[in-house]
């Protein structure tokens, strides 16, 4: 049979795409494709509201899916997911990409194509050359990971400050002030961002009792670590962290994280993925072990 490329048809291809990522992922060092929890936060995230799904293309054989090509906030950056032993649904999907994806760019100042590639997946490096893309070495995603097999290190609160999960607490009002803050906007959130928060937290897997929060005497969430934990890869996903900048450099940040990874492991979790290679969290025990290089193509 031969593939065949079709438009993303949203919600009816969201839990086959996820199940799609489950069964493709392998244990390791390093993975291909998305960890099936990135793909449930992304459609869980307000910035995909509005956003034209049905650009992405679902790659299948026989009906079988075998790959798809999508974005996660913008369709000028996009990620190519196939099946391992299908690079023939590696250059169906980067066709349609060419046809039916890409948009301007506030990182490039232009309209353009780009696609973030695994560093060692050359079949896919080359199919992108072929279709004029080059990679750009400033712009790539790194990914880190945590073992679980040994014990890990301690994270001591300071004096002040108190842990507990939003299943103990989830006052949305908090949630809400710690992410707006502890990602860079300044001053009190817009009320109306709380809906967004809502809709987060709307995920299938969406787990409060692993998404762990700091807390200061005035009951103020100073800092937040996300977790999601995929049993049937023995997998843990952190995501998102936030901490408020005025509590910073205190040790709150690690002691959430940790306490997230734990309560991960504890549920079976074999190893813990983040995707970014900060300091932070190689402090941690994190260890960078892969990047996804950007390729891009401008398109005027």
């Amino acid at each position: 049979m031969s593939i065949v490329v079709r438009p993303y048809q949203h919600p009816a291809d969201y839990a086959r795409i996820d199940r799609f990522l489950i069964d493709t992922y392998r244990p390791g060092e390093t993975f291909n494709n998305w960890l099936q929890p990135r793909w449930e936060y992304m459609h869980h995230h307000p910035f995909i509201l509005g956003k034209p799904l049905e650009s992405c293309g679902v790659a299948e054989d026989g009906g079988e899916i075998v790959g798809i090509v999508h974005f996660e906030h913008t369709p000028a950056f996009l990620y190519l997911q196939a099946h391992p032993d299908r690079d023939d649904a590696k250059l169906a999907l980067m066709e349609h990409a060419v046809a039916c994806l890409g948009g301007h760019s506030k990182t490039f100042g232009r309209k353009i194509l780009g696609v973030f590639i695994h560093e060692s997946d050359t079949a896919l490096q080359e199919i992108a050359a072929d279709h004029g893309l080059v990679m750009e070495a400033d712009h790539a995603e790194e990914h880190s990971r945590l073992d679980l097999s040994t014990p890990l290190q301690s994270a001591p609160l300071p004096a002040g400050f108190t842990i507990q999960s939003l299943a103990d607490e989830n006052d949305l009002r908090k949630v809400n002030a710690v992410l707006w803050r502890g990602f860079g906007h300044p001053d009190h959130p817009p009320a109306d961002e709380v809906i967004g928060r809502v809709f987060a937290q709307s995920a299938p897997n969406y787990r409060k009792d692993l998404t762990i929060v700091a807390v200061a005497l005035d009951g103020q969430y100073v800092s937040f670590s996300g977790m999601w934990v995929v049993p049937d890869n023995r997998v843990a996903y952190v995501e998102p962290v936030a901490t408020d900048p005025d509590f910073r450099r205190a040790g709150l940040g690690k002691a959430v994280v940790l306490e997230a990874v734990r309560r991960a492991a504890a549920e079976g979790a074999d190893v813990a993925w983040v995707g970014s290679g900060q300091e932070f969290y190689r402090a941690i025990g994190f260890r960078t072990v892969f990047k996804s290089d950007l390729w891009i193509k401008y398109l005027d």
